[in-house]
């Protein structure tokens, strides 16, 4: 079967973008950056990042440029005959499978969200109504299922349309539309009454609630931050590295990703805290910030309907990003698996993924006794196996592979990384990457499993 390759480095690096940048980066990120001092954290945040973040997507990319295949083949023409790495090529399937059971179901949120805004159903409504309407929401398995339903199809019909016809030509407009809606929402924001002073608390970097917080916690945050938001550990940026040519560095393509990433991020906090600064609302973490916070706040706003519709489009497609990025790498692996085509691959794959979302959609409900981490959902469960198991575990192999002589080793990896024009990683990072990038990657992981 022929290798299908992306028609333009554009669309590698708004589709990488896209795995990237998720609901994570609008609920989470402003709210750390709040909690640790502002810019102060910020700070902290894209040092982490340049340390940690970039090598790693760096040599994820490698490796799929490198191997031309999915995570499930690539370390099997990589590694040194004899031993078990591709072992993790599997559990970058699992991890994937497990990842869209939950995502989906949070994806479909944002789609019923914007219907709710758009449709004027909190119009009128206090804050405790509009509060409610996000319980609401969870006590309808038909709701649930029916939004995380039109994810998966959609997303497996997207892409398998074809790498290029599909996942690219949509992926491109999605994400330059995402980005010009953040622009918009940003400055509208920004300009509101009131709105200078949550500016104020966002921008201005506050060294004091560093030293209150705990440097060493804000470090932590920060790391912890940086690492999760790249999506990286089971091989979701892999795969778009395999379907890329060698004209350009690798460690150039992973600044430009993870710049992306970061505008996004931080541009949330540029929409969230004027808002919530020029109505006199805390802004809180998770989905109650954008379940519950936020509709309350569009609701007081002038065109709020409007601006509250936009803001769930733009969360809509940040979600829906990481979907087709993480689909793609689902069919890719089961079309390597099977030796099927692409568009049996989407369909065997829409009926697997449907029927495994289902406990994530049904535990706020139907299966709502079900605890099974003796509290929480099967949502949690998910999340939890992911961020806290299955992505630091799998950066950590990635980082051992691509520095020891044990796996693939430092100098093919760094000559593959280096490869084409553009920004290079430098040899002297060599002692940091062999032994320090995995000593923070298992602090990472302990401080997640604690």
């Amino acid at each position: 079967m022929t290798r299908e390759h992306l028609g333009s480095r554009l669309g590698f690096i708004l589709i990488s973008a896209g795995c990237a940048i998720g609901i994570g980066n609008v609920w989470k990120f402003p709210w750390l950056a709040g909690q640790y001092g502002g810019s102060a954290f910020v700070l902290i945040y894209l040092v982490c990042l340049m340390l940690l973040g970039i090598p790693a997507v760096a040599m994820e990319f490698a490796m799929g440029r490198a191997s031309q295949t999915s995570p499930v083949k690539m370390y099997y023409k990589l590694e040194p005959e004899g031993t078990k790495w591709h072992w993790h090529g599997y559990i970058c399937l699992i991890g994937n499978y497990l990842l869209m059971m939950y995502y989906t179901t949070v994806a479909g949120w944002m789609i019923l969200y914007f219907l709710k805004t758009a449709g004027g159903i909190f119009t009128g409504l206090d804050e405790k109504s509009v509060s409610a309407q996000y319980d609401i929401m969870l006590q309808s398995p038909y709701q649930l299922v029916i939004a995380m339903l039109v994810i998966v199809v959609a997303g497996f019909a997207i892409n398998a349309l074809g790498l290029q016809n599909g996942l690219e030509r949509v992926s491109k407009v999605m994400m330059l539309a995402l980005l010009f809606i953040m622009a918009v929402l940003a400055v509208h924001s920004i300009i509101l009454p009131g709105g200078k002073e949550g500016l104020s608390f966002y921008l201005l970097p506050d060294w004091s609630v560093v030293k209150k917080a705990g440097v060493l916690k804000t470090i932590t945050a920060a790391m912890n931050q940086s690492f999760f938001t790249l999506s990286i550990g089971m091989g979701s940026m892999a795969i778009f590295g395999s379907y890329i040519g060698k004209d350009r560095s690798l460690y150039g393509e992973a600044v430009t990703i993870t710049a992306l990433d970061t505008f996004v991020a931080f541009t949330a906090g540029l929409i969230i805290f004027p808002a919530c600064f020029a109505y006199g609302v805390e802004p809180d973490s998770g989905p109650s910030l954008i379940f519950r916070t936020l509709p309350n706040i569009f609701n007081h706003m002038k065109g709020g309907r409007v601006w509250g519709s936009l803001f769930f489009v733009f969360l809509t497609f940040a979600a829906f990003s990481t979907v087709l990025a993480v689909f793609e790498n689902i069919m890719a692996m089961t079309m390597d698996l099977h030796s099927i085509s692409r568009k049996k691959a989407g369909l065997l794959c829409t009926v697997l993924v449907s029927i495994l979302s289902l406990p994530a959609a049904l535990g706020f409900n139907v299966l709502s006794f079900v605890h099974p981490l003796g509290k929480g959902t099967f949502l949690d469960l998910e999340d939890f196996m992911v961020s806290n198991l299955i992505l630091p575990v799998g950066t950590l192999i990635f980082v051992l592979f691509c520095t020891t002589k044990a796996g693939w080793g430092w100098d093919k990896a760094i000559n593959e990384i280096n490869t084409g024009k553009g920004l290079k990683m430098r040899k002297w990072m060599k002692p940091f990457c062999t032994f320090l990038m995995p000593v923070l990657i298992v602090l990472i992981l302990l401080g997640g499993l604690i």
